[in-house]
């Protein structure tokens, strides 16, 4: 059976935590740890369940400073950085992820996003499939064949023919695919008027953005809704689409161990978590679940 390497997309559901379980929950000073106790539980599922012999976990350490700020300084200035008492929580999660003896990763210029993609990349060396452990549908562009896209809170799965399905366009697509049709979570422009159902028939008729402009004097013939008009905005916006399309890209060259021993699930820091846990002030079951785990890896 072919290995596997399962890659969790931390922030995804740090937040989701810290949405959904309750401020009740705090540290032996008074601080909120509602985020951590929801990240450990999902952890502590995901790993029960999974029992993985390989995993990361990826985390973002560069809300302002990756190298796409320096490319488009308003890339997701529409979002608002989190408040202090979460951004206390991120670096709780960081330890007990580590402490659980998972492969953590952080990078000041590089996104999570481009950490599980070089990842994912240097695990091909060694044989192995991947399973991103997320929803955002920016992560298409890496599935390969007999790799998967896990949304683990919903239990859905999808393959590269599964990202078709979903965006209409084929895994090497999707980076053009954004690149064309914006972002606006992630305050990418693209082209305006330029929608999903576009951008996916552009590419099905030239395959990529680099082809579509090379010969973007077709586009007025094709048979496309408003096609006079998609061609004008289409050169309107030509800079605005190759600066988006150097956004949308999953970096594959970050720095992320090159040795799959790396990458293996290590046992539990048993003192470590004692640690943790007596701080965060969480229950006697969740420290048995973080214990056991253990016996599972």
């Amino acid at each position: 059976m072919q290995p596997t390497l399962h890659l969790i997309d931390a922030s995804l559901y740090i937040f989701r935590a810290w949405h959904a379980v309750p401020m009740e929950f705090q540290d032996n000073e008074g601080a909120p740890v509602n985020a951590v106790y929801g990240f450990t539980r999902f952890l502590c599922d995901f790993l029960e369940r999974t029992k993985p012999t390989h995993t990361v976990v990826a985390f973002d350490e560069s809300l302002t400073s990756s190298f796409r700020n320096a490319i488009y300084p308003e890339y997701k200035a529409n979002r608002e950085l989190p408040p202090a008492e979460l951004s206390v929580q991120f670096a709780y999660c960081k330890r007990i992820a580590a402490a659980l003896g998972l492969c953590v990763l952080a990078d000041a210029h590089y996104e999570a996003d481009d950490l599980i993609g070089s990842a994912v990349v240097a695990s091909r060396t060694h044989g192995f499939r991947s399973v991103i452990v997320s929803a955002d549908k920016d992560f298409g562009q890496l599935i390969c064949e007999q790799d998967e896209q896990w949304d683990f809170s919903r239990d859905l799965r999808w393959d590269q023919h599964g990202v078709k399905k979903r965006l209409g366009v084929r895994p090497d697509q999707v980076a053009d695919y954004l690149a064309l049709n914006g972002d606006a979570i992630d305050n990418i422009p693209g082209v305006p008027g330029v929608g999903a159902k576009t951008a996916a028939s552009l590419l099905a008729h030239f395959d990529t953005l680099d082809a579509l402009y090379a010969r973007i004097e077709e586009v007025p013939y094709l048979r496309l809704r408003g096609a006079g008009q998609v061609y004008v905005r289409l050169k309107q916006y030509r800079e605005q689409a190759m600066l988006s399309r150097a956004l949308t890209g999953i970096a594959l060259d970050a720095p992320v161990p090159i040795t799959i021993e790396a990458l293996a699930w290590a046992a539990p820091d048993l003192a470590e978590l004692d640690v943790l846990l007596e701080r965060l002030r969480f229950g006697p079951l969740t420290r048995s679940r973080c214990r056991a785990l253990r016996a599972a890896s």
